[in-house]
């Protein structure tokens, strides 16, 4: 028995040699596609003399292939015989549940018997994506196209998902594509037309599957755009510069002025380093009412080098939050930055705060880390006692004010900020305090920030006998749901310029949820109250509510939408009543023929101002259209502002237009009709004509011009005369030697194109030709050959390498439209064609000299032999190179042992 057993192993030994890889399957084992395997099955003579059966091989689909399809096998009276069936399971096998059958006819009985087995084959993923071709050049307008070659080397159907970050996907974006199959993609881009300096454009095509996600393939390529309108670096560092002069006429209050004001504006750098940074602003005075839809008078000069900025002029001057928020006025500022140091100051005489007459300023900053410093420093004030304006604050300075001061930001951690100031000031009889305390948190669910401020009744700086507190929260309790809450409470006192009025005092509280239902579409619930108090006397509102909002914000096709809705409870303190006010709004907006269009309506019932339920309805829309990038318009409409907004100026009805009439020169024509600060009914008209000149104005010569010269040799063409080259703008016909020259060049990166239709059809350059030059300031030499063009034609021929197993027929294999990836290179350039096995192919306009032509298998399965996978010669002018490339497919042969081991054993009875 164990002799049996040991011959049955030997028999096995060279089946499993023969394949690639092989597996011996005696149970349903889960097998893999491309691989060889052996099934055995076990046939039992019971009958008492030999028998000899002609067996037979079948499997279940056609590709799962026995390598033996016939044979015969004699087994003696009552034995077991092992016959052992080899199997090629083909690489585009599916993934699936597969029988081989043996079925037998005894050859003197005619006896018959059937026997099967079923195995596995396992699912193989495997997505391949090669470039095949791309252009090496494209002018600036044209289309560039780039072709892929996708191909599923695995067994199972792949659902597959293409994307392009950068280009267009001709073909669907998804797409179903079989086991073995393939697919040429393509990918295209539109350059810019306008492009005004060569460059290269890279683009990408991404495939993965959704059944997979997180294996995906991406390929690239590389093209150079060629500009055709392009604009040459200049010789000279330039500084831009914008002059214009304006006509205003305004209706002021029942009384008409007009006039002209001048403005001049520049910034830039004065070098090509950037090194010295220049700007300076000069505007004349204002022929009418300053308001916020004309300009002030102002006058100011800046300069910054490296560590070092100094400003004269106007501008608005800054200590800290507490001393000097912001003061608009004259002055001069100086500052030095050194490694972790900081220091200088300002001296400022305000223009719009007759409080104070002078100021000055200075302070050093020290820098412990990338987001944390502490900066200290010391105001000075003068105050003047004359002429005093309104301000929003009952303290007035006395006598000179000294206002020290330290503040401090700190980065704790990553997610949690803290800063803060503190601020003691002294004058010949008071002294006062402030400080500010504010933190800052951004977690991954939860984000908002909370600010404090307290300054005594005696305090010199901007607030004074006030405190404020404002606060946001946010927490992310999903993708679609948030909880938002925000808190708000002005500062009653501060020392503010006078140039426009205080926003009405505030103080506020609001807090609810946003609700994502769809991409395009949210929800927000809103509970709170406010308080609104007019700064101003007689007061037009003073109010305290209560109120619930609802706000649907929602995009349908190309509109997009804005509901909202609220309900309060009004105590009105200037009346002394309780009553409801109930707000209703919708904004829709659009955009459609380079035209954004917004319309907006609101219709509310009020208690806040001097009537109970006091009826308020708002509507307005807003037009803005950019014909082009030379021509703009703007129409806006609003038939009223809510009171609390008496503060700024208002639009009412406003048109604007601008015009660029060529380059460098422009006109803006704008008229409005406003409610001035202040202001609740009386309508005031404003008009202007602007006219703007925009100039580049030389500060240093960074280069000097230089010459292209060079030949075209001719290697055996008819003429190298009369051919045309363009270099950027430049121009340049070669001469009856080929010889060429362009002059005044600007050094930089150039592209040297060659127009083929001054060549014969057949003429190639010798080298790349558009070529990529580097013009500098010295010679530049250029030459290059023009010969005739070579082909490569070739032929993908098919044969089958048959093999006989132990003397037995084979059946022919249906040849498979399969295909090949053929590479041609000569080292500079690279061609890839897909080319069908038993078709022809070409390569045409090739440059003569040496050429290599690859063969890729492509996933070819492996019983496909390419003996000959790579050649290599010389492509000589006008020749037309003729290949032929052999695909074999070959048939494993099994040799079997000169003499035959029979595996058999006998059933004895058990001794007594």
């Amino acid at each position: 028995m164990i002799k049996n057993w040991i011959l049955y192993l030997i028999l096995l030994f060279p089946v499993l040699i023969f394949a690639q890889k092989k597996d011996f399957v005696n149970k349903k084992d889960s097998l893999l596609p491309g691989t060889s395997t052996s099934i055995s099955f076990t046939i039992e003579n019971t009958a008492p003399e030999s028998k000899i059966y002609d067996l037979k091989v079948e499997t279940s689909s056609s590709h799962i292939t026995p390598i033996l399809t016939n044979g015969e096998l004699k087994i003696s009276a009552n034995e077991k015989s092992v016959y052992i069936v080899p199997l090629k399971i083909a690489t585009e096998t599916p993934q699936g549940k597969y029988s081989v059958f043996l079925s037998g006819i005894e050859k003197n009985t005619g006896e018959k018997f059937v026997k099967s087995s079923a195995f596995f084959v396992s699912g193989t993923r495997k997505i391949s994506l090669t470039t095949l071709h791309y252009p090496e050049f494209v002018k600036a307008g044209e289309t560039i196209k780039a072709t892929f070659l996708l191909k599923n080397n695995g067994n199972l159907s792949e659902n597959l998902i293409l994307e392009s970050k950068n280009a267009v996907v001709e073909e669907n974006t998804s797409l179903v594509l079989p086991p073995g199959e393939s697919k040429i993609i393509t990918i295209n881009k539109i350059t810019n037309p306008d492009l005004g300096k060569n460059e290269y454009q890279n683009l990408n095509l991404s495939v993965y599957s959704l059944d997979n996600p997180s294996e995906n393939q991406t390929a690239y390529t590389s093209v150079k755009i060629i500009s055709v309108k392009p604009v040459e670096e200049d010789i000279f560092h330039r500084f831009p510069v914008a002059a214009s002069i304006s006509f205003i006429g305004m209706r002021n209050r029942g009384e008409y002025d007009d006039g002209f004001q001048g403005e001049i504006y520049g910034k830039g750098s004065l070098d090509k380093d950037n090194k010295n940074l220049l700007e300076f602003h000069a505007i004349t005075k204002n022929p009418v009412e300053f308001n916020s839809f004309t300009q002030y008078e102002e006058y100011f000069v800046n300069y910054k080098r490296d560590n070092f900025f100094v400003h004269l002029g106007d501008k608005n001057y800054s200590s800290s939050f507490l001393t000097e928020y912001a003061r608009y006025g004259r002055g001069a500022e100086i500052r030095f930055d050194l490694k972790k140091i900081s220091f200088g100051g300002f001296y400022n005489h305000p223009r719009f705060f007759r409080d104070i007459k002078d100021e000055f300023n200075v302070y050093s900053k020290f820098k412990i880390a990338k987001e944390s410093e502490i900066t200290t420093g010391y105001l000075y004030k003068i105050p003047r006692t004359e002429n005093v304006d309104v301000s929003f604050s009952n303290f007035r300075l006395d006598s000179n004010a000294h206002l020290p001061y330290v503040a401090g930001k700190f980065q704790l951690t990553k997610n949690f900020e803290i800063s803060g100031e503190a601020s003691y000031s002294k004058t010949d009889k008071t002294d006062g305090n402030a400080f500010m305390l504010q933190a800052i948190a951004s977690f991954e669910k939860i984000s908002g920030n909370v600010m404090y401020m307290k300054a005594s009744p005696e305090y010199a700086g901007y607030f004074n006998n006030t405190s404020t507190f404002n606060g946001n929260l946010q927490y992310n309790l999903s993708k679609k749901i948030n909880v938002l809450a925000t808190y708000v409470q002005d500062a009653r006192n501060f020392q503010r310029d006078t140039l426009f009025l205080a926003a009405p005092y505030r103080k506020f509280l609001q807090y609810g949820i946003q609700y994502r239902y769809m991409k395009s579409g949210s929800v927000m619930l809103y509970n709170g109250f406010q308080r609104y108090e007019d700064r101003l006397m007689p007061k037009e509102f003073d109010y305290k509510e209560r109120f619930f909002k609802v706000s649907i914000d929602q995009q349908i096709g190309i509109f997009q939408l804005n509901l909202e809705g609220q309900f309060g409870k009004t105590d009105n303190y200037l009346t002394g009543f309780s009553g409801n006010s109930s707000f209703y709004t919708a904004n829709i907006g659009f955009e459609k023929f380079k035209t954004s269009f917004n319309i907006y309506g609101s219709y509310a019932i009020t208690s806040r101002y001097q009537l109970q339920n006091q009826k308020q309805v708002y509507y307005g829309a807003r037009i803005l259209s950019r014909f082009s990038d030379t021509t703009s318009f703007s129409l806006f409409y609003q038939n009223n502002y809510m009171p609390e907004d008496y503060y700024t100026d208002r639009n009412l009805f406003e048109i604007l237009f601008h015009q660029q009439i060529f380059r460098g020169h422009e006109i803006d024509l704008s008229g409005r009709y406003t409610l001035q600060r202040g202001e609740l009914g009386n309508k005031d008209f404003i008009f202007s004509l602007r006219y703007t000149l925009r100039m580049n104005v030389p500060t240093q010569k960074i280069a000097e011009y230089t010459t292209l010269s060079g030949n075209i040799k001719n290697l055996g063409v008819k003429k190298v005369d009369g051919i045309r080259l363009m270099l950027g703008n430049h121009l340049s016909i070669t001469d009856r030697s080929g010889n060429f020259i362009f002059k005044n060049v600007i050094p930089g990166d150039y592209v040297l194109e060659m127009d083929r239709s001054t060549t014969e059809i057949g003429d190639i350059p010798d080298v790349n030709v558009p070529a990529s030059l580097v013009l500098t300031e010295k010679e530049n030499i250029f030459n290059f050959g023009l010969t005739s063009a070579a082909n490569i034609e070739g032929n993908i021929q098919y044969s089958e390498n048959q093999a006989s197993f132990a003397q037995l027929a084979i059946k022919k294999d249906k040849k498979k439209k399969e295909n090949l990836i053929i590479e041609a290179s000569n080292g500079d350039q690279t061609y890839r064609k897909m080319a069908v096995i038993g078709e022809n192919f070409d390569f045409t306009y090739l440059r003569p000299g040496e050429w290599k032509v690859k063969i890729y298998r492509n996933g070819l399965d492996k019983r496909y032999k390419i003996p000959i996978d790579e050649f290599r010669f010389n492509l000589k002018p006008s020749e037309i190179k003729k290949l032929t490339i052999h695909v074999i497919k070959q048939q494993t042969e099994v040799k079997y042992q000169q003499e035959t081991i029979k595996v058999s054993y006998n059933e004895t009875k058990k001794r007594k």
